[in-house]
């Protein structure tokens, strides 16, 4: 028995001893045994609703409350992700897809999105392929720019509210794979086909994906932070008439 396992056993033992002495101290001082076993029979009867009230409904209340917590501190990390990174790698992933300007046009969102309109954008995106070609634009920008914000994606990494976002998760890990092909090539020039389409495919992986969850987040910021959406639709990466300014 570990000695984990060896403390509760002892706790259980103590708490019991207590409960008897009690009953014990009771009978000494009332001398009434029938008045002790009708509470006794009552408290037992009462267990299995305590133990409702307990783990099924102020467990779950309290649960729940912690996960609307997590969430809200998952997307301030989600957040800062996009206002740092996330948005300019996406313009400057862009350029590579063979498929630019019909992705263009799938994600130029508008005040006028509801979730039917993100849905369908999502089962688009999923469904379809995304061919990245890294030689069709100067790979040099993407990679200076992947190897500089290097230190912030490995310091989300380590953000222990990731772990319950597999999803961002699994952005965040694609993104920093793809920065490390990178990084360990002197240079992209004069790629042989299979080394192209290898970081083709690792393009495919952070960008179809980095995608989806721009998509939760602008989902997440219409419902919640309109201030904040009004800005990220006047920015919006997929839009080349975009524009900062309120027109």
């Amino acid at each position: 028995m570990s000695g984990k396992n060896r403390w509760l056993v002892i706790f259980a033992v103590l708490l019991v001893f207590l409960s008897a002495l009690f009953y014990f101290v009771h009978y000494l001082i009332f001398e009434d045994p029938h008045h002790i076993f009708i509470y006794l029979v009552g408290d037992v009867a009462f267990v299995p609703i305590e133990v409702l009230m307990v783990t099924l409904i102020i467990h779950r209340l309290l649960d729940r409350q912690q996960k609307q917590s997590m969430l809200r501190k998952l997307n301030m990390v989600i957040g800062t992700f996009f206002s740092e990174a996330g948005t300019p790698l996406l313009r400057e992933m862009a350029g590579f897809c063979t498929r630019e300007e019909e992705v263009s046009q799938i994600l130029r969102i508008t005040p006028q999105w509801n979730r039917k309109k993100y849905a369908e954008a999502r089962r688009t995106i999923s469904s379809q392929d995304l061919p990245m070609d890294p030689l069709r634009r100067d790979p040099e920008e993407l990679k200076k720019f992947l190897l500089s914000r290097q230190a912030f994606f490995v310091d989300l990494l380590g953000n222990p509210n990731l772990i319950e976002h597999e999803q961002f998760s699994d952005v965040m890990w694609a993104v920093v794979h793809l920065a490390n092909e990178l990084q360990h090539r002197k240079t992209l020039e004069g790629l042989p086909e299979s080394d192209r389409g290898h970081l083709g495919n690792d393009m495919n992986r952070a960008y179809s994906r980095l995608i989806l969850q721009w998509l939760d987040y602008m989902e997440h910021l219409q419902t919640a932070y309109p201030y904040l959406f009004s800005l990220a639709t006047r920015t919006n990466p997929f839009d080349p008439a975009a524009s900062v300014v309120v027109t």
